[in-house]
This record gives structure tokens, sequence and C-alpha cells, in this order.
């Protein structure tokens, strides 16, 4: 086993698989006070912190994940390093937070399991953000981490079901404003975080939120309406009627531009529900045996003849188990 045979590494060996992983710049220190393998699956988070100065709380969690995966022999997530997160972060609309990305080493191991305060800890605030995150990583997930998964430009052979919208980048969706005669407003949505995954996966997402996010005021009606049949033909209608209905629910609160995620006393709070605790991931899944890198409530698309259309519905119970973070 792998495990196995890095309990019996030396130092030069775990030098490279610092490297490997992207964290080299602890090599130094490592050489210091890790001899071999067994004393690094050994370490505590506080041992990291204090041995190899390693301060960056996402650096720590990287270390361990990858450490955990050797015994567990989960790769698949292996393949996405942080150079591919960041371009991830284009496509699905946030660049802005490249920066804080890139500084936590943040590679597809690390954004597969970040929790709530990961994303605190990323200065990622804003609600909608924190939301086209969540629904970004389950349609990753749900595609075996494919690194290619995403559809940044129209082609002819588009069908433009929700099957393939789900998969469409943020300049996916600029294009598609664009071909509806909206190019002016089309540049609102840098920085948005919309994208396919939030629009299809996400029942809070409605074309208000749209229309607040590409600045059109409410006194466009005509405008407003053109947008809102539009919508409504991209996304069809059964999609539509479930959004509808989830939004006269009693437990529906509309999702704004401006809504913030609030961190206080080790909890995230919502005034209408209980708190929620740091450490669940910003993308939960239902069962903790994880199946190639899948949860297995999402296992069932993978069966023949079966769309992602076919059960858009049980996902959707299962998307809003848990209440919102925000307050």
């Amino acid at each position: 086993p792998i495990e196995a045979k890095f309990v019996r590494w030396q130092t030069e060996q775990i030098v490279n698989w610092l490297y490997g992983i992207g964290l080299g710049q602890y090599a130094s220190e490592c050489r210091k006070y890790f001899k071999n393998g067994l004393q690094l699956l050994n370490a505590t988070p506080q041992e990291l912190e204090k041995k190899m100065g390693m301060r960056n709380p996402l650096h720590r969690k990287k270390i361990q994940l990858y450490l955990n995966s050797l015994c567990t022999g989960q790769t698949e997530v292996n393949c996405l390093d942080t150079h591919w997160v960041l371009r991830w972060l284009d496509d699905i609309g946030l660049p802005q937070y490249k920066e804080y990305f890139a500084e936590s080493k943040v590679d597809g191991q690390v954004l597969n399991n970040l929790t709530l305060e990961d994303i605190i800890n990323l200065n990622i605030t804003n609600e909608l953000h924190h939301l086209s995150i969540k629904r970004s990583i389950q349609v990753l997930r749900f595609n075996n981490f494919n690194p290619t998964y995403l559809k940044r430009r129209p082609s002819p052979d588009d069908k433009n079901d929700i099957d393939e919208i789900m998969y469409w980048s943020n300049h996916r969706f600029m294009e598609w404003l664009r071909s509806i005669d909206l190019s002016e407003y089309a540049p609102n949505l840098r920085g948005s975080g919309v994208c396919g995954a939030l629009i299809v996966l996400e029942l809070r997402f409605n074309v208000s939120t749209l229309a607040e996010i590409l600045s059109i005021p409410t006194s466009r009606t005509l405008l407003r309406r053109h947008l809102s049949m539009r919508f409504q033909e991209l996304i069809g209608n059964d999609l539509q009627n479930r959004k509808n209905q989830y939004e006269k629910s009693p437990n529906c609160q509309p999702l704004t531009l401006h809504t913030k995620i609030k961190f206080s006393r080790g909890l995230f709070s919502h005034r209408r529900s209980h708190s929620i605790d740091i450490d669940d991931l910003i993308c939960p899944i239902n069962d903790n045996n994880i199946i190639n890198g899948i949860s297995p409530c999402l296992k069932h698309y993978q069966r023949k003849g079966s769309s992602m259309v076919d059960n858009l519905e049980n996902e959707f119970v299962l998307a809003h188990d848990s209440p919102t973070t925000v307050v």
C-alpha cells in the first residue's frame, strides 16, 4: 500500500512530495524536523504550524488531505492543480478571488473539501458567490472531476437544454445575453458568479436576481419582460415551475446581490434557522462514503439512460436539506 511506503520515506522523498503538491516553500523546515514519513503522518496541525511555520490554515489542511488520500487511495481530485482552480474561478465568474486561492494553494483536493470557515478565510462573504462555488463544486463532482467539463463557447451542436446549460461558464452566459440583444448588459456579469451550475441547481436564483445583477432598472418593464421570457425559454417550463414553487415556500429567502455571510462566535447563523457548524462542507456530501469522488446521492445520474433532467427533483430536495448560512 502507498501508505506503508510513505511511512518509510526519507526526508528528501518527503521534500519532493511537498513540491509535487505545491507546498515546496516548506522544504527547508521539513528537512529540520521530519526524518521519515511516519513522523509527518503523525504530525498534528499544531505541530505543522509550530515546526514548519505553516500558518495558513489551508496549507495545513492541504497537507493533511493529501496524507489522507494516501491512506484511502482516492486520487481523482489530485489531477486538478492550483492553476486549474484559478482558471475555474474565471470560468464560474469569480476572478476577484484568484489571489486568495493562489496564496492558499487551493487545488482540486482542497476545493472539494472546502468548509464554511475556509470560505470566510478566502475572503468570500457574498452569499451569491458562496452559492456559485457550492453549485459549481456539485457539478464538478458529478463529472468525476473531469478538468474539461465546462462549456466556454457556443457551438453549432448546442442543444441549450438544462443538461447542457448546467456546464455553461460565465463567458458562455454572456454570449447568450448577446444572442438575445442584451449585449450592453453582458459586462455586468463579470465577477458576479453567474454560471450554468448556479442557474440550474440553485432554486433561489431566478430572473429577478439576474435582472438585479445586470443592473436593469425596475422602471425598464419591457426590457425586464423580454429578459424574463428569454430566461424561461432557456431553462424550460419544468425548471421555471420548480423555481416558482420554491419561491412561494415559507422557508425561501430571496437571493439578492448584496446579502453577506457573517461569521461570529465560531458559528454561522441564520435569522430563522438553527446554527450551522463551521466545519460543514460548503457543498455537503450526503453520505460520508464517497464513491469515485462522487457523493452517492449523485450516482443515480450515471445510470444508463438516465439524464440529469430526469433526476433534478431529487437533487433539489438534497440540495436544500440544510439551511442557508446567511444573516
